[in-house]
C-alpha cells in the first residue's frame, strides 16, 4: 500500500527534514515512528525538504508498506511514537501513482516578521525580529517583480543542487497586521534558501536601504553575490504542497497567524 500523510513540525530542534548521520532530523524521527507501526523499515518521501530551524504546517509525505493498517492506526500509532515537536495531522491511502514530490503542482510558504523595538521572548524561533521600522508598501511593490517565470540565480544558495534556477512564482504578497508582517509566496518549486534570500532582500527594501526596483535588478543580474543577506530560518513555515484533486489530498491549512 502507498500511504500519504500531512505532517506538522516545529523546526527549532531539527537540522532540517533530511536524514543525516549524527544529527536530529524530521525524516529520521518520522521513519522510526512509522516503522514501529508497520513492523518493518519505512522510508518517507516529502514534498519539499526544509532547512534547519524551518517549520511546517503541512508537509506532505508518502511511504509504502506491506502492512495492512487502518488509517487511524497509522495516525494514532505514529503519533504515540513521535516526539512532541512532530505531529501527524492526517493519513490516507493513495494510488501507487501518487508521489509527494513529483506530483505536487506547487508549494506555498509563509515568512513571519515581528517588527518592533524589543526582541520577542515567547515567539523566539517562531518569528524573525526586525527592530528598524519596515515600509510594507515598498516591500509589496518589490515582491511583485518576482511573480512569473524567472531565473532566480540571485536568490539561490551557493550549495543549491537544482538542475535549473528557473522557477515560476504564482504569488508573492507582503501584508501587515499590527506588529506582524507576513510574506506569502507560492511557486511550482523552490531553490535552496530561495524564500529566505527573498525575505532578506525585501527586509532591506523595507528598511529603505534599496528601492523596490532592486528586486528586478537582482533578477536580471543572476548573481547571488549581489543579492544581499539570507534572512534567518526563524519565522519560515512550509504551509503546504498542492496537488490535483484526483489524488484526494486534504486541502491546505490557513497560513499561521500571530497577534
Amino acid at each position: 500500500m502507498r500511504i500519504a500523510a500531512g505532517i506538522e513540525y516545529d523546526g527549532d530542534g531539527f537540522c532540517g527534514w533530511q536524514r543525516s548521520p549524527n544529527v536530529r532530523s524530521v525524516q529520521a524521527e518520522l521513519e522510526k515512528a512509522l516503522s514501529k507501526v508497520a513492523d518493518h523499515a519505512v522510508c518517507c518521501v516529502c514534498a519539499g525538504r526544509t532547512d534547519s530551524g524551518v517549520h511546517a504546517q503541512q508537509q506532505i509525505i508518502h511511504f509504502d508498506s506491506e502492512a495492512k493498517r487502518p488509517d487511524h492506526a497509522w495516525l494514532l500509532g505514529g503519533n504515540s511514537a513521535l516526539p512532541k515537536d512532530i505531529s501527524i495531522r492526517w493519513v490516507t491511502a493513495v494510488n501507487e501513482g501518487f508521489h509527494a514530490r513529483f506530483k505536487a503542482e506547487a508549494r506555498s510558504y509563509r515568512y513571519v516578521i515581528i517588527n518592533q523595538l524589543v526582541r520577542p521572548a515567547i515567539l523566539a524561533g517562531k518569528v524573525t525580529w526586525v527592530r528598524k521600522p519596515l515600509q510594507v508598501d515598498a516591500m509589496q511593490q518589490a515582491a511583485q517583480y518576482l511573480v512569473g517565470e524567472h531565473d532566480f540565480s540571485s536568490f539561490r544558495a551557493a550549495a543549491c543542487e537544482a538542475n535549473t534556477p528557473v522557477r515560476h512564482v504564482m504569488l508573492a504578497e507582503v501584508t501587515r497586521a499590527e506588529n506582524f508582517i507576513y510574506l506569502d509566496i507560492k511557486a511550482n518549486a523552490f531553490l535552496h534558501h530561495m524564500v529566505r534570500n527573498i525575505a532578506g532582500v525585501l527586509i532591506s527594501i523595507g528598511q529603505g536601504d534599496h528601492s523596490p526596483e532592486w528586486t528586478q535588478q537582482l533578477l536580471q543580474k543572476r548573481d547571488r553575490t549581489q543579492g544581499g543577506v539570507t534572512a534567518p530560518p526563524d519565522g519560515l513555515y512550509l504551509v503546504s504542497a498542492h496537488y490535483p484533486e484526483k489524488w484526494g489530498i486534504p486541502r491546505s491549512p490557513r497560513p499561521i497567524v500571530f497577534g
